[in-house]
């Protein structure tokens, strides 16, 4: 068995900083929507294809969905929104 020396010794590797894995880019948009006044996102997903989020889910009101988006893509890496919300306005 060969062995490698380590080589970033706990620095992040700059790849992962310009192109933050699906996963973490989930966990940082999960986390702004929760912290949104304004906007009850317990029934919301979030999903990562790249740097496009999906959002599924449900929400009060037609506002909500607009600053939702807005706060999606105020978070870093994220380059495009795809909206997949149901709104009780639209009954």
């Amino acid at each position: 068995m060969v062995f490698k020396p380590q080589r970033f010794h706990d620095d992040i590797p700059v790849a992962e900083i310009d192109h933050p894995s699906e996963a973490n880019l989930e966990i940082a948009v999960a986390k702004a929507l929760a912290i949104t006044q304004g906007l009850d996102a317990s029934e919301l997903t979030v999903v990562s294809k790249g740097r496009e989020i999906v959002l599924a889910g449900h929400v009060a009101s037609r506002s909500e969905i607009d600053r939702a988006v807005d706060v999606i893509l105020s978070v870093p890496g994220v380059s495009k929104v795809t909206v997949q919300v149901a709104s009780d306005e639209a009954l």
